[in-house]
């Protein structure tokens, strides 16, 4: 297992290497789609075993976090996506899909890159039902402000319910019992131990899966969807700024600062997809323009799980009272 971590980098970019061209050459990988969840699950369940559930409840005492996360993906967040949807304001489908998914934060696996970046988890893990219901409640009202009536008619919240169960209540639950064995029996000791070991190879299969279900769909509409390559990749860049920018302006820690990074950074894109499949087709185009920021979005966080302990330093001085 200690091989397995100390080339994990490595590990996650074969893995969506391999899933792209899997995605690409093999017919019907569009069908690993209903696997999704599945692995996704699985992965944020063994995030989750990870995590000791006492710290959560300090997270949530933690305002000034709260507060941080909340400032970045519901203030800043709206402005840089409404400055980026500019480039495809003249293509409505585009538009729609670029707004659904940088307007919604990331609840799920914005915890596990976080983590394996030094992020503060727990606290991430902790606002994950706030940022879920203001993504909720907000949602409709930028659309309405950016789009017009239009925009709010189009959006159902039910994939966020159901997302937000199977993605996070269900595997929290499972965890939580899952401790509860261990710290009674040697049989959950072991069970835990076993799971945590296996971090590395269910990343590396939520990567494949995801990626390898989407490569063809992306392939077969690329020229209508190259103007989103800089566009998604300039989002993470002003992101990750501005989430640096939140976190030291709000005298974070080192990991709440690089949690901050994280959650600003990362979209609520595996969430949204079900909601764009569902709209009228004329919009047809956007759930390829959301799979799209899935893509770059993966690549971009293998690189920030290097690139934020950089950014964001042990050796930065903290502020009295972090």
């Amino acid at each position: 297992m200690a091989w397995l971590e100390r080339r994990q980098i490595g590990l996650y970019l074969a893995a969506i290497a391999a899933g792209g061209s899997v995605g690409v050459v093999v017919p019907g990988t569009s069908l690993l789609e209903v696997a999704i969840y599945p692995v996704l699950g699985l992965l944020l369940y063994a995030t989750f075993l990870g995590v000791p559930f006492a710290s959560v409840g300090a997270a949530l005492r933690d305002v000034r976090f709260l507060l941080a996360v909340l400032v970045v993906n519901f203030v800043f967040v709206p402005a840089v996506a409404f400055g980026l949807s500019r480039f495809v304001a003249g293509e409505p489908a585009l538009l729609f899909g670029v707004l659904l998914v940088l307007l919604t934060p990331c609840i799920d696996y914005v915890i596990v890159f976080s983590g394996l970046a030094g992020g503060a988890s727990d606290r991430l893990l902790a606002a994950a039902p706030l940022l879920m219901v203001t993504q909720v409640l907000l949602l409709p009202v930028y659309l309405w402000l950016i789009l017009g009536r239009d925009g709010v008619a189009a959006v159902d919240v039910g994939p966020f319910v159901e997302a937000f169960v199977v993605l996070i209540v269900i595997p929290l639950a499972a965890a939580a019992g899952t401790q509860a064995l261990a710290a009674r029996y040697r049989g959950g000791r072991r069970l835990q131990a076993g799971v945590l070991g296996a971090m590395v190879p269910l990343m590396m299969a939520t990567l494949f899966v995801v990626v390898a279900s989407q490569a063809a769909a992306v392939r077969s509409q690329a020229a209508q969807l190259v103007i989103l390559l800089p566009l998604y990749a300039g989002y993470l860049l002003l992101a990750t700024a501005l989430g640096w920018f939140v976190g030291t302006s709000f005298g974070l820690d080192v990991a709440s600062r690089r949690a901050v990074v994280f959650s600003g950074a990362t979209r609520n894109s595996l969430v949204v997809l079900p909601l764009a499949l569902a709209l009228p087709p004329e919009l047809a185009l956007a759930p390829v323009v959301v799979v799209t920021q899935t893509l770059v979005e993966l690549i971009g966080m293998v690189v920030l799980v290097r690139l934020v302990p950089a950014l964001v330093p042990h050796a930065v001085r903290e502020r009295p009272g972090t």
